[in-house]
């Protein structure tokens, strides 16, 4: 495959995911908001730009790095069915990671900024503590080694994946008909919300990336109850922080979770 063609594909979802759900949630809202909350979108630009940085800096030249590395073994099966095997894997090792970010107090710590926002929207789905992205970077490398995935199909699957987090983070009402029948097999913004929900025992549920098949399996999977005024965040705590706060905020020791 040509990687140029594809580091252009994957560029193209982004900025087209990020822009046509940013245009969505602002003509069809779920939550009523003003269109314009200068603070809300400052303190999450910023973790856009670093979100961005860290990518071209650090995940995507470790994941090349690692899908040249000679350590793994590949799958021998033809390319079309190839790729699916890894979008599949790939798709697994992130909602294991994302279980451990929610259960390991170490990887909570970083996390947690992700989930301290209380008015989530399309701005949320990169609003990541940039010591996040370090180590779920290695974490997928680990994978990308093991199994001898091509860069081409860890490009193809990061396109993948900016469309299902800008889909599922968003402020977007969909017809109740079509979300109705999405829920129960894909993570739609109603049942991506009830992860993001204040309450904990909704927090640690729902850590599908784009299925819901992985929540089912192994346990954590909770229905859609979404509505305009549910509280989001992080249980115990009052509101989000400021951008400098909650840089510094996993290095304190009182933010384990309990």
């Amino acid at each position: 495959m040509d990687i140029t063609l594809i580091e252009a594909i994957k560029v193209a979802c982004f900025i087209g995911a990020l822009v046509a759900f940013l245009c969505l949630e602002r003509l069809y809202p779920y939550a009523k908001r003003p269109l314009m909350n200068a603070r809300h979108l400052i303190r999450n630009g910023v973790f856009v730009l670093t979100t961005v940085l860290m990518s071209r800096w650090w995940v995507v030249p470790l994941s090349l790095a690692a899908t040249q590395s000679p350590v793994g073994r590949g799958i021998a099966l033809p390319e079309p069915l190839l790729l699916l095997v890894h979008f599949i894997i790939l798709d697994l090792a992130l909602y294991g990671w994302h279980r451990l970010s929610h259960e390991v107090p170490f990887l909570w710590r970083f996390h947690q900024v992700h989930h301290l926002d209380t008015k989530m929207d399309e701005s949320t789905a990169l609003r990541f503590h940039f010591g996040e992205l370090f180590f779920s970077a290695l974490f997928r490398c680990g994978v990308i080694m093991l199994l001898a995935i091509p860069f081409s199909h860890v490009l193809l699957f990061e396109a993948f994946t900016a469309l299902c987090i800008f889909f599922h983070h968003s402020n977007i009402r969909l017809p109740k008909k079509v979300e109705t029948h999405l829920n129960p097999y894909f993570i739609t913004p109603a049942l991506h919300w009830m992860h993001h929900h204040k309450k904990q025992a909704h927090t640690d549920s729902n850590y599908g990336i784009s299925t819901t098949a992985w929540d089912r399996i192994f346990g954590t999977y909770t229905k859609a109850a979404r509505t305009p005024d549910m509280p989001l965040g992080v249980e115990g705590t009052h509101g989000d922080a400021d951008i400098f706060e909650l840089m510094l905020k996993p290095f304190h020791k009182q933010n384990t979770k309990v």
